[in-house]
């Protein structure tokens, strides 16, 4: 095989309590990564569509082809040749891994070019190195899950540890996407470097609670571990009418709703696809009362992670 075309999933990080330790991948939106292998060595990134002109073409300063790099280097291939043609599909700055999307795309593309060398799991700190580059600093919540599909804890960085967990039937994430500027790294930077032990102590309840929730099946738990004393009290400042898109998500029957990543996307857990919907519609509506344009993703849980297309 010498092209190859990859879809690689956006993803919901923190999943509100699990800050930098909790994810999970949704069918869409996601991006697409077009890869050929080519006769001269080295990586070179041809072509960016769906970006505005937002991302670099620079080789080494773009997340596809800098975690492509670093593959081949672990590889000692330094005579491999790549062309890549990036297809951004899903909005940028969203708070949905967008920069996790494209770098995954690019580390499966690549891996399944050379032979399928590295399993999705082993794929993950060359997609941290993206996520380094894109935000500054390496977290997996976005790469593991958009790797290895469903729901991933990190449960540890140091050494990488991650735990595939498993997926209620019949999940939905009603996704909204506010079209406001909340970069990532701003985002990081208003996090307080310290915290209360109580708060501390609640937040480790509710991982724990949530994880529970995903084992046992049991969606009310799942729900009432969905909650964030840490983060979330300022990060959702950033989001317009965030109070109301909550109410308006739990009392039409989400089980739990919060802040996807940094934001501005908010999403809600829904236990069927036509509740997902209703909750989409009136999030949406009340944000073109507020002035503000936004788009809506419904979708189950993805357990696949990356395809060929």
């Amino acid at each position: 095989m010498k092209e190859i075309k990859v879809f690689a999933p956006a993803t919901v990080a923190n999943v509100v309590c699990g800050f930098d330790v909790l994810g999970f991948a949704v069918n869409e939106p996601g991006d697409e990564v077009m890869m050929r292998l080519v006769d001269e060595p080295g990586v070179r990134l041809l072509k960016i569509t769906g970006d505005e002109g937002r991302l670099p073409l620079d080789s080494a300063k773009n997340t596809v082809s800098a975690s492509v790099q670093h593959y081949l280097k672990h590889l000692n291939r330094p005579d491999i040749g790549v062309e890549i043609e990036l297809h951004k599909k899903m909005p940028i700055g969203s708070g949905l891994g967008s920069s996790s999307a494209s770098t995954v795309a690019g580390l499966y593309a690549i891996n399944q070019l050379v032979g399928n060398l590295l399993t999705a799991k082993e794929l993950v700190p060359f997609a941290m190195k993206g996520e380094e580059l894109a935000c500054g600093y390496g977290h997996a919540d976005n790469v593991a899950p958009a790797l290895m599909g469903g729901f991933v804890l990190v449960r540890s960085y140091e050494p990488l540890d991650l735990i595939a967990l498993p997926t209620p039937s019949n999940l939905f994430a009603a996704i909204v996407y506010p079209e406001v500027d909340v970069p990532t790294k701003d985002a990081r930077q208003m996090i307080k470097a310290k915290v209360l032990l109580k708060d501390a102590v609640t937040q480790w309840g509710n991982v724990a609670g949530l994880v529970s929730g995903l084992f046992l099946n049991d969606m009310d738990l799942v729900g009432r571990s969905m909650k964030d004393v840490l983060i979330e009290p300022t990060r959702s400042i950033l989001i317009p009418g965030f109070d109301t898109l909550r109410t308006l998500a739990m009392e039409n029957g989400a089980v739990g709703f919060g802040i996807s990543g940094s934001g501005p996307s908010v999403f809600a857990l829904v236990k069927d696809e036509e509740t997902a919907k209703k909750i989409t519609k009136l999030q949406q509506k009340h944000l073109a009362q507020l002035n503000i344009r936004s788009n809506a993703y419904v979708s189950s849980v993805n357990a696949e992670g990356p395809k060929i297309i």
